[in-house]
């Protein structure tokens, strides 16, 4: 769950931006090498940015990094 605490932290303190979005969300995510892509693109099968506002990030040791758009902030979650 280290890996999904890390990215949150970061995409967190992005998120108090006023221009943040889902696209600056992802640009940093894609920096980080723990995410696992091909587990997060299964998981984000049906995103819509519309709806969902920003994607949740599958992580190499199975935990997720998960929008919350109640919250405007991701949580880490374990697998």
């Amino acid at each position: 769950m280290t890996q999904a605490q890390t990215l949150a932290r970061a995409l967190n303190a992005l998120a108090k931006s006023p221009q943040f979005n889902y696209s600056k969300a992802r640009a940093t995510a894609r920096q980080d090498a723990n995410v696992n892509w091909a587990a997060t693109k299964g998981r984000n099968e049906d995103f819509n940015a519309e709806v969902d506002g920003c994607e949740t990030f599958v992580m190499n040791d199975g935990s997720v990094c998960e929008w919350s758009s109640v919250a405007f902030s991701y949580t880490p979650k374990a697998k």
